[in-house]
């Protein structure tokens, strides 16, 4: 097999992210990101970049002929966002341009791009029958002993899922809609929003004007300086 080919049955999903100058205040254009196995792409206007990889792959980014070192992708912490600086300078700000998110659109996205990671189950003995009587899958014996592959998968599968619900909860549990509600602003806002999060359950399974009830009655409980009351069965994510 040629250098850098992959295998026709290789798994492929994509690295997002955008590229920034050494300030982390302006976006690079035309920045190149490469992998591994050959896939690659250029940041646009934004400094964004969506590259496709395979579980075994590397990236790496390229401008002005300077390449930066290779990030393996199972040791990318954050795949929705792996964001990078490099080292230079931009004197002149260029035009953003911003365009609105939907929230299901880009869960939706991130679930067909990382399906093989979503869908990932840790390896068990199986068996299978064959002309010659009952066997083992012989792939799934060999992907038992995987120890530090299917290691990596368990946990890149787990912070996809956390970021996953954690972007859940940043939808509906968002500063616009609380400060309607108390009228916070400025720090006491962003105090309120660390203290009174809400649990990914409750979020998603709590009506509007329940929802909004528990903001209420969080505020209140703020203003006396008492803590989030318990939710029975809900669980925080701070515990």
């Amino acid at each position: 097999m040629l250098a850098g080919a992959v295998s026709s049955s290789a798994q492929w999903f994509k690295i997002k992210g955008h590229v920034y100058d050494s300030s982390r205040n302006y976006a690079i254009e035309l920045v190149t990101v490469l992998s591994t196995s050959g896939k690659g792409t250029v940041t646009d206007a934004n400094g964004y970049y969506e590259v496709e990889v395979t579980e075994k792959d590397s990236i790496w980014f390229s401008y002005l002929n300077k390449p930066t070192v290779k990030f393996p992708v199972l040791k990318i912490a954050n795949p929705f966002g792996f964001d990078i600086s490099l080292q230079i300078n931009v004197t002149v700000l260029k035009e953003v341009k911003i365009r609105q998110r939907n929230y299901k659109e880009d869960s939706a996205q991130n679930r067909k791009d990382y399906a093989k990671v979503f869908e990932y189950q840790k390896p068990r003995l199986s068996s299978s029958v064959t002309n010659m009587g009952v066997g083992f899958d012989l792939n799934e014996i060999i992907n038992m002993f995987r120890f530090k592959r299917n290691r990596n998968m368990l946990a890149f599968q787990q912070r996809l899922l956390q970021q996953e619900q954690d972007k859940a909860v940043d939808h509906r549990f968002n500063k616009a809609l609380v400060r309607r509600l108390t009228s916070l602003t400025g720090n006491e806002l962003d105090s309120f929003m660390v203290i009174y999060r809400p649990p990914y359950e409750f979020t998603l399974l709590t009506s509007d004007y329940d929802f909004q009830q528990y903001i209420k009655d969080s505020y209140r409980r703020y203003l006396v300086g008492l803590p989030p009351l318990p939710m029975p069965g809900f669980k925080r994510e701070d515990e």
